[in-house]
């Protein structure tokens, strides 16, 4: 349970960011709404916790005794009844009653004792009467399980979900603690199997969970959970927000799932998708009782013009009892640990960032482009998640740069955990295309990787899941394009293309893993540079899962190079968890020489140091170091492990000397060969 109301201390905002200051009235008014609903809410359903479990009052629920109770928010419908297999799709025999709420409900008694009235897995729906006279029928809004024939229609099957209680998935595994650092693996169950198909969760939790363990990730975010009617949209068009895609199997396997993670000491994410909702009508909650604006707003204000999708509601009492209820869901009925906010960049803002370039000027988040509902959604998910669930984690997709957005809401914040350091792939992406080797500027990159707001947590990753997809390239397609098919085996001589290309891949993202935030995150796949692009089934490739899927076969070769950028992958994420850099204080960067193309920087005690010359090694390279002592390499990426030349290995004795060198205390020198990253540790007395 949480405080009804807590005051602002806005000088705590101004230690944090001075340039706030001017802005400080528009931060108090949003504070203000956020607390107005945040008392109306308490006001009226008592707390938190009744409001946000809207699901064991709305849809389908079922009692003790098997009787079923059906409540539907319809108030546009004059007549509304519940039809499916159950009654034949007889209109008329289970009519509805309609409170002063616009809120249907129904009860059915046990069909006998102990048996309810709507069988396991059946077809139901809604069937209602409009003021016209028009009759429309629509799958429930809470439900928890639609299926998809496409043989037949590419429209969503509503199902009363209602196991047996030995069919009912137990949990046998607590919530991991929340890591002290985390290391994400970004998923989709459906591209995890190398077949010609959609995968499953029962092959992801056998197969994959264990790749994912062993390369020493400790968070898994998952894609596509919510289901969305078009396969290629790559879960960013949800129809059903209750209802874990059945195309990966049954909402009982995802559970087994989650908790086998839970069981391996990972924890999951969901990529949540409350940023806007697909237009269908027959499958979706748009026009559900046949008004445009019962769960979006009407009009323009309720379309993203680019997404072609409906924009919801955010000031309606009912639609936050349904997205803040969603959330909850999925944190009780799936055990999820936290969220990935899609789009919320396009939440924020009136304008939802189209056709808009943010400058970095305050005046941009804080004018009349701002959806001051939608930020006051946002601080009261992550108020009510923290409050219930210490130990959940919100990630925000913003690319604005919105202040505060992940300062705790009590302190005047939005009150996300983490932001996605979305420029960071993006300028790697502009570097490979349009930057030859000997142009790359240091500077540029470091102040990329280490611009982010003071006292506010980002998650670095070296390039997105979008750049997998057909039309983009991944860093290792742009580092090495076509060679991957013919140049990618040990029997086959290292080319110029494939070594420049696996020492860079590997170089990047220890640069980014070590420097570019307080978390890190990768595409599945990316960790061992898939050759392939992804491209879902589709009208336009005729329908081919050639491309929609992950080809672990050339990274489980070992007469493939695949698997040095792969043990390189896991040896950075176990390196991290031993020394645990990125809940470590930012990094000191003293060199950033753009002559030699080198990188240094200091965090968690290690010695980070980066060659990105393209042809110079140096010999006796001397290097700052604040702590005085014997250092050693521990991660070296010239190792043969790791498709290097080992021209510098792990080991070695490298001895400080007490004179400042580039800001430090203390100085060493190494050898450092062309296109290579070496980490130093201090070794301990006794060691």
């Amino acid at each position: 349970m949480c405080d009804k109301s807590t005051q602002l201390n806005l000088q705590d905002i101004l230690r944090l960011d001075g340039y706030l200051e001017p802005f400080l009235p528009a931060i108090e008014s949003r504070y203000k709404q956020f607390q107005q609903w945040k008392d109306a809410i308490f006001a009226h359903e008592g707390s938190y916790e009744k409001f946000t479990k809207g699901y064991e009052v709305m849809g389908f629920t079922v009692k003790e005794d098997a009787t079923i109770v059906y409540r539907e928010w319809a108030p546009n419908a004059q007549e509304a009844n519940l039809i499916g297999d159950f009654n034949q799709w007889n209109r008329l025999s289970h009519p509805m009653s309609k409170n002063q709420y616009g809120v249907w409900e129904i009860t059915l008694p046990p069909k006998s004792p102990g048996e309810p009235a709507i069988p396991h897995e059946s077809k139901v729906k809604i069937s209602m009467i409009l003021p016209t006279g028009t009759r429309i029928e629509r799958l429930p809004a809470w439900i928890h399980r639609v299926t998809q024939d496409l043989t037949y229609s590419q429209t969503f099957d509503s199902r009363f979900w209602n196991p047996p209680a030995a069919e009912r998935y137990q949990f046998k595994h607590p919530r991991p603690l929340q890591p002290q650092s985390i290391r994400i693996y970004e998923a989709h169950v459906g591209i995890s199997t190398s077949e010609h198909r959609v995968g499953t969760y029962k092959e992801f939790t056998k197969d994959v969970l264990p790749r994912i363990q062993k390369l020493g990730y400790n968070t898994i975010q998952l894609m596509a959970i919510m289901e969305h009617p078009y396969y290629a949209s790559f879960g960013y068009q949800i129809t059903s927000f209750f209802a874990a895609s059945s195309r990966y199997g049954t909402p009982e396997e995802l559970r087994e799932l989650i908790d086998t993670a839970h069981g391996m000491g990972i924890i999951v994410l969901l990529d949540v998708v409350h940023s806007h909702a697909c237009k269908n009508v027959l499958d979706g909650l748009n026009a559900f009782d046949g008004t445009d604006h019962l769960y979006f707003h009407e009009g323009s204000k309720g379309r993203h013009e680019l997404w072609d999708s409906r924009l919801f509601n955010y000031g309606s009492h009912e639609v936050l009892r349904f997205l803040l209820s969603n959330l909850r869901f999925y944190m009780e009925e799936y055990q999820f640990d936290g969220f990935r906010f899609d789009g919320v960049t396009s939440m924020m803002y009136l304008h939802h960032g189209i056709g808009t370039g943010f400058s970095g000027g305050y005046h941009e988040y804080f004018g009349s482009g701002v959806d001051g509902e939608a930020l006051v959604y946002l601080m009261l998910a992550n108020d009510f998640l923290h409050a219930l669930y210490p130990s959940v984690i919100t990630i925000a997709e913003d690319v604005s740069g919105m202040p505060l957005l992940c300062i705790p809401v009590s302190q005047g914040g939005i009150g996300f955990d983490y932001r996605l350091s979305m420029a960071i792939p993006d300028m790697w992406i502009k570097l490979l295309k349009h930057k030859s080797d000997d142009e790359w500027d240091m500077g540029n990159i470091i102040h990329t990787l280490t611009n982010r707001r003071y006292g506010e947590k980002s998650i670095a990753y070296a390039e997105s899941h979008d750049q997998a997809l057909v039309g983009d390239k991944t860093l290792a397609f742009w580092l090495m394009d076509k060679e991957m098919y013919t140049n990618m085996s040990d029997l086959t001589p290292m080319t110029p293309v494939i070594a420049r290309g696996l020492a860079l891949h590997k170089m990047i993202r220890l640069l980014v893993h070590s420097l570019g935030g307080e978390g890190y995150l990768n595409f599945e796949g990316n960790e061992f540079g898939h050759p392939e692009w992804l491209d879902f089934p589709r009208e336009g490739n005729n329908n081919s899962f050639q491309y929609a899927r992950r080809q672990w076969n050339v990274v489980d070769d070992h007469m493939l190079r695949y698997q040095y950028l792969n043990n390189f992958d896991a040896a950075m994420n176990h390196l991290e968890s031993k020394y645990k850099w990125l809940s470590s204080a930012q990094a000191h960067v003293s060199l950033k020489n753009e002559s030699d193309k080198m990188i240094v920087h200091e965090r968690a005690g290690l010695l980070f140091i980066f060659n990105f010359h393209p042809t110079t090694s140096f010999t006796d390279y001397r290097v700052g170091v604040d702590v005085a002592g014997e250092y050693t390499i521990i991660l070296s990426s010239d190792d043969k492990e790791y498709g290097g030349f080992e021209n510098v290995t792990s080991g070695g004795k490298y001895l400080t000397t007490p004179l400042e060198w580039n800001g430090r205390k203390n100085w060493t020198e190494v050898y450092i060969p062309s296109r290579t990253g070496l980490v130093l540790a201090k070794v301990e007395a006794g060691v």
